[in-house]
């Protein structure tokens, strides 16, 4: 069985998980932005899941009083479909409760089918759709969200 672990990110994995970065979007995320997310915003929570002590995703949340946004989630490529995703998630939703978050939402490409049906399993619906948000190709986001 695999040995994993999900922990806060720090600055020291910015190397790892720009590389996650560039593999899973078209309009990455700099290091510096990880470097400012980090240690700058107050409201930036960071994780990351670990597949025998290797860094094989992440996921960002802003949480702002009583409502949390998830800012990205991926996964390395050789480990997707294996519920690395699914198991980050849910650690990242209990974050959320736990902090008192009452809502949580975020946009996911209307042609991520995949990402979709893993945020329904955790109960998100669909909230309304944010036109041309993607700036690589101006695709449509689905807003998605769930009472906590």
């Amino acid at each position: 069985m695999t040995n994993l672990l999900i922990r806060k990110m720090s600055v020291d994995d910015i190397e790892e998980v720009s590389a996650i970065e560039n593999e899973s979007f078209t309009v990455p995320w700099s290091k510096k932005t990880y470097q400012d997310e980090l240690t700058l915003n107050q409201y930036a929570n960071y994780f990351v899941i670990l597949s025998n002590d290797v860094i094989v995703g992440f996921c960002g949340m802003w949480l702002v009083i009583d409502e949390a946004q998830i800012t990205n989630i991926a996964i390395r490529k050789a480990y997707r479909g294996k519920r690395f995703g699914e198991a980050l998630f849910q650690y990242v939703l209990n974050y959320a409760i736990a902090h008192h978050a009452s809502r949580l939402s975020l946009e996911v490409r209307v042609s991520n089918l995949v990402a979709q049906r893993l945020y329904k399993k955790f109960g998100l619906v669909p909230g309304g759709i944010r036109r041309n948000y993607y700036t690589d190709n101006q695709e449509d986001a689905l807003v998605l969200w769930v009472n906590l």
